[in-house]
C-alpha cells in the first residue's frame, strides 16, 4: 500500500493549470526526484504532500499516523538559538506531550479519589500511549545522537553558521523526528561538493520515503530510484535514475510528435470535407460532424511543450591571447592565507572551473585574475582589451523595484545582440518572459526566473570574458543544458564557479582546485577528471609515505670493518644492471616529458572533448599517469645517482 497518493488532483493559479487531473503515489523506501520547468508547480505539489496546501480538486489518501516532514529551500531559524535548540524544535509536539504529562501527574498527586481523579488517570493513560508511540521519553538523547551523526556542534549559535551548515541543521531538525516521508526542496543549495556527497550518502541510507526537488543531475543520478516530471499539468513517472529518464523522455516526445502530426493531418482533411459545396452538405454524416467537433476541442486543449530559452551571448572584440598571468601570487586576510604562492596563466578561450569548499577563496582568486584585487605578494599581469560580463550568485546586480524591461535595456526599447537590434519584448520572450510581464517589477519573480533575467541581462552586453558565479542555482534542467551548449561554443574565456558537477564536466576544459591551506592547483579536464587525478595524487603520496616509513624502520644496513673488526659504514657500489638502468633513465625521463607536453597541447584548447570525448578522457588519464611515471623515474634516478657518488 502507498504511503501517500493523489488521484485526479487539480490546481490552478489564474488561467494556468499547474496540476491538471494529476495522479501521484509514494511507496515506502522510494526516493522520488521531482523535476520540471521553473514555475511548473513543483513546490506547490511538495506543499500539498506536506499538507501545507490543498489542491482545488482531487482525492488525497495517506496512511494513518503518517509522519511527514518538509524542509524548504531557505529554512528559517532563530539566529540566537543554539544548534541543539534548533534541532530539538523538530520535536516540539513530543516535548509538549511530555510537559502535559508532567502537569497531569502533578495534578493527579493532589486530586482525591473521585470523578476528577478518574478523568486525570484516563488522560494520563492516553498521554503515556502517545509518548510511547512518539518515542518522546528520550527526546534529548535523540537530538544528541542526530547531531553526532550529522557532525554538528550542539553548542554553536545558528546565526554564526554558513549557509551550508544551516542546511545541515535543517536536515537534522527533520531527521530527528524519524519521519515516514521526507520532503526536500532544492536540498543541495548552499552545499559545497563535500556537503553534497555527504547528503547523497545520508539519503541513500534512509529507510523513509523521500520526495525531493532538485536540478542537480548528478545528485538525481545518485539518489533517485524514480523520476517524476511535472509537465504541462501532468505528472509523468519514469522508473530509474535521471540517465534512464532522459532516454525514455526522448522516446516519449518523439511518439507524441508523431501522434500530433497525424491528428493535425486528419483534422485538416475533415475541415476540408465540412466546407464542401451544397451537394456535399446534404449528405453529411451526423457522426462525422460530431467527431470533427471533438477533434477541434482536443486540438484547442492540447498543451504543447513549453518553448525553450533562446540563448545567444553578445560577442565582444577578441581579447589578447593572454587573459591573465599570475606569478607566485599570495593573498592573506589577517592570519589566514587564502591563496599561497599560486602561479597560472589564463589563455583566451579557456573555460576554467573553480572548485573548493565554501570559504576556500574562489571569489578572491577570481578577483585577482581579473585585476580587481591586488595580491599581497607576487605579480598579476592582466591581458589587453578585456570586456568582462559578471554573473553574481547573490543577484546583487538586480534592482528589485525596476521592471524587467528596464533591467535589460534602461531608457530604451531595443537591445543589440551581435550587431542585430531586437525589441526588448521579443528579447524577453527568448527567455520565456511573456510580454505582459515586461513591466512587472523584478521582486515579483521566483528565484529561477531571477536567474533567467540575470542571464538575459548578462548576454545582452558584448563581452569576451564571462565570469559566472553559481549560474546554475534555481535554473531548470532544459535551461541548464542550453547554457552548457552556449558556453561550449562560446569563443571567449569563461571563468566558472559552480557546485553542479555535471555542468562542470560538460563546460570546463580545466579546473583550478583548492588543495587546502591556501594551496591551489590546476587540473586538465572537468570535475570528474579533477577527482580522478586528485585521488591518484593522494594515493601516490600515501604510498610514498608508507615506503619512507618502512625504510626508516629498517635503518641503514651495518657494514663490517675488516681491519678493526667493528661495524662501520661502507658505500654500496652499483651493480652492472643498476649502472645500465641509471644510464637509460635520462632518456626515459626526457621521452615522458615530451609525451606529456604533446598531450598537454592536445588538451589545452579543449576541442578534443568536443570532437571525441572518449579520446579526450583517455588522454587526460594518460597525462595524469605520466605524472606518476615521472615521479617514480626521478626518484629512482636520484637514488642511483646518490649511490654512484
Amino acid at each position: 500500500m502507498s504511503l501517500y497518493s493523489i488521484t485526479g488532483a487539480q490546481l490552478a493559479f489564474g488561467h494556468v493549470a499547474l496540476l491538471d487531473h494529476a495522479d501521484f503515489s509514494l511507496e515506502a523506501g522510494e526516493r522520488v526526484g521531482l523535476i520540471g520547468r521553473n514555475g511548473a508547480g513543483k513546490s506547490s505539489l511538495l506543499k500539498i504532500v506536506a499538507d501545507l496546501a490543498k489542491p482545488d480538486d482531487g482525492l488525497v489518501s495517506r496512511q494513518q499516523n503518517l509522519t511527514t516532514v518538509y524542509v524548504p529551500q531557505e529554512p528559517e531559524f532563530d539566529t540566537d538559538d543554539t544548534v541543539f535548540e534548533a534541532v530539538a524544535a523538530g520535536l516540539t509536539h513530543a516535548r509538549a506531550l511530555l510537559d502535559e504529562y508532567d502537569v497531569v501527574a502533578n495534578q493527579l498527586a493532589d486530586e482525591p479519589e473521585g470523578a476528577g481523579h478518574d478523568a486525570l488517570m484516563a488522560r494520563m493513560n492516553t498521554l503515556q500511549s502517545s509518548l510511547d508511540a512518539a518515542d518522546a521519553w528520550n527526546w534529548s538523547t535523540r537530538v544528541a545522537t542526530t547531531l553526532q551523526q550529522i557532525g554538528l556542534n550542539g553548542e554553536a549559535r545558528v546565526g554564526s553558521l554558513s549557509g551550508g551548515m544551516q542546511k545541515r541543521v535543517a536536515l537534522a531538525r527533520a531527521l530527528v523526528v524519524q519521519p515516514d516521508v521526507l520532503l526536500l526542496d532544492e536540498p543541495t543549495n548552499h552545499l559545497d561538493f563535500d556537503g553534497i556527497r555527504w547528503l547523497e550518502e545520508l539519503l541513500v541510507s534512509l529507510r523513509a520515503g523521500l520526495l525531493f526537488i532538485t536540478h542537480d543531475r548528478a545528485f538525481l543520478d545518485r539518489v533517485a530510484t524514480r523520476i517524476v516530471e511535472l509537465d504541462r499539468g501532468r505528472l509523468l513517472s519514469y522508473p530509474g535514475n535521471f540517465s534512464a529518464y532522459q532516454t525514455r523522455k526522448a522516446q516519449q516526445l518523439e511518439i507524441e510528435r508523431v501522434e500530433n502530426d497525424k491528428a493535425d493531418k486528419l483534422l485538416a482533411q475533415e475541415e476540408v470535407w465540412i466546407r464542401k459545396g451544397v451537394e456535399a452538405r446534404r449528405t453529411r454524416s451526423v457522426g462525422r460532424i460530431a467527431r470533427l467537433v471533438e477533434m477541434r476541442q482536443q486540438h484547442a486543449e492540447r498543451r504543447n511543450v513549453q518553448g525553450n530559452v533562446k540563448l545567444d551571448v553578445g560577442q565582444g572584440e577578441k581579447s589578447g591571447k593572454i587573459v591573465a598571468e599570475l606569478t607566485d601570487v599570495t593573498k592573506r586576510y589577517g592570519p589566514r592565507t587564502v591563496v599561497d604562492n599560486f602561479t597560472a596563466t589564463v589563455m583566451r578561450g579557456d573555460k576554467i572551473g573553480f572548485v573548493g569548499p565554501n570559504g576556500a577563496g574562489k571569489t578572491t582568486l577570481l578577483k585577482m585574475i581579473l585585476g580587481e584585487l591586488a595580491p599581497d605578494s607576487g605579480t598579476v599581469r592582466v591581458g589587453t582589451n578585456l570586456q568582462v560580463a559578471y554573473f553574481d550568485q547573490m543577484r546583487a546586480q538586480l534592482d528589485l523595484d525596476k521592471s524587467l524591461a528596464d533591467t535589460i535595456s534602461p531608457g530604451s526599447e531595443w537591445v543589440e545582440v551581435n550587431g542585430q537590434k531586437k525589441h526588448v519584448m521579443s528579447y524577453l520572450g527568448d527567455f520565456l518572459f511573456a510580454p505582459e510581464r515586461a513591466r512587472s517589477p523584478v521582486k515579483s519573480l521566483s528565484g529561477g526566473e531571477r536567474n533567467r533575467l540575470l542571464l538575459a541581462r548578462l548576454f545582452a552586453r558584448p563581452a569576451n570574458v564571462l565570469v559566472l558565479d553559481e549560474p546554475t542555482n534555481d535554473l531548470d534542467i532544459p535551461t541548464l543544458e542550453l547554457l552548457e551548449e552556449l558556453l561550449t561554443e562560446y569563443d571567449g574565456t569563461v571563468l566558472l564557479v559552480s557546485h553542479d558537477r555535471a555542468f562542470l564536466d560538460n563546460v570546463a576544459t580545466s579546473v583550478i582546485a583548492s588543495e587546502g591551506a591556501g594551496k591551489w592547483r590546476e587540473y586538465v579536464g572537468g570535475f570528474t577528471d579533477w577527482q580522478l587525478q586528485r585521488d591518484r595524487s593522494q594515493q601516490m603520496a600515501l604510498d610514498a609515505q608508507k615506503e619512507a616509513g618502512k625504510d626508516a624502520a629498517k635503518g641503514p644496513a651495518p657494514a663490517k670493518d675488516n681491519a678493526a673488526g667493528r661495524n662501520a659504514p661502507r658505500a654500496a657500489k652499483l651493480s652492472f644492471k643498476e649502472q645500465r638502468e641509471l644510464d637509460a633513465l635520462p632518456e626515459k625521463i626526457a621521452a615522458l616529458e615530451t609525451e606529456q607536453k604533446t598531450i598537454g597541447a592536445q588538451l589545452e584548447d579543449g576541442s578534443i572533448f568536443a570532437k571525441d570525448a572518449q579520446e579526450g578522457t583517455r588522454l587526460t588519464g594518460r597525462y595524469a599517469a605520466i605524472d606518476e611515471e615521472l615521479l617514480i623515474a626521478l626518484e629512482r634516478w636520484d637514488e642511483l645517482e646518490k649511490r654512484r657518488k
